[in-house]
């Protein structure tokens, strides 16, 4: 398994938003186990308000049919509400993956 390319999303919450966020990505787990071509997802958290999701996958098929599967689609729905501008979402080719 060779993974070239990754997507790289930054979220910053509300801050009363902030744990409702996190619960958000935490479930979204779920949808990402189920995502054939997805080979890793990560969600964290960098401080008190910043969130990001980091993925990777074998081709740029791969990239495009999660950018377009359920878990974009959620984030897109509740931003307005949960987060304090729009989601910075970067796709990424990979250099060196072990």
């Amino acid at each position: 398994m060779t993974v070239i390319v990754g997507v790289l999303a930054l979220l910053e919450a509300k801050p009363e938003k902030a744990a409702e966020l996190a619960a958000l990505l935490e479930q979204a787990r779920e949808l990402a186990v189920a995502e054939q071509q997805t080979v890793s997802w990560y969600a964290f958290q960098a401080d008190p308000v910043t969130f990001g999701i980091f993925d990777t996958f074998e081709s740029d098929d791969g990239r495009q049919a999660h950018l377009g599967g359920e878990i974009a689609q959620t984030l897109m729905q509740v931003a307005p509400e949960l987060l304090a501008q729009d989601p910075d979402i970067r796709p990424v080719d990979l250099l060196a993956v072990k």
